[in-house]
């Protein structure tokens, strides 16, 4: 969805539909956030498994993921609509390329929080989430190699 909206974003601009173009910047906003969302329950899906492999059953987990994956942007952008709904709008470049109106964001004190802060703190999760990970792997092969070595004639 996200690419759908994004390729469709330029043409439905060129309507010149305040309407239309918030509603295109708010869908382009929300499944960028989704995306960045989904991609953090993959790393602690990654961690789960390799790390926390044995006793973890977490009652209803693909439940729990759609609604953090899908709702936790459906709350940004909430947010982000209820402070200021002109914060999404058509950030035209030049007015004699038609081309190259495009809705999104507006103001930049709502894309670096919205955006920017939200992608860092998925980048931050995941980057820990990776590291720990790692760090179980290696554990785990010094420990084989350790007892390979104990248990040889």
């Amino acid at each position: 969805m996200l690419n759908m909206v994004f390729l469709t974003n330029s043409w439905l601009s060129s309507f010149t539909q305040p309407g239309l173009c918030i509603t295109m910047a708010t869908l382009l906003h929300y499944f960028l956030l989704a995306s960045f969302t989904w991609m953090c329950l993959e790393s602690v899906h990654f961690y789960l498994a390799f790390v926390k492999v044995f006793n973890v059953y977490v009652p209803k987990y693909i439940l729990k993921c759609c609604i953090a994956g899908w709702g936790i942007p459906a709350i940004v952008i909430t947010l982000v609509l209820i402070i200021n709904k002109d914060s999404y709008g058509n950030g035209s470049q030049s007015e004699s390329n038609p081309y190259s109106n495009f809705c999104w964001i507006q103001d930049n004190v709502v894309f670096y929080i919205s955006v920017v802060a939200y992608f860092f703190l998925i980048f931050l999760t995941n980057t820990t989430m990776f590291i720990t990970v790692l760090l179980q792997i290696h554990s785990v092969k010094t420990r084989t190699q350790r007892r390979s070595k104990f248990f040889k004639p």
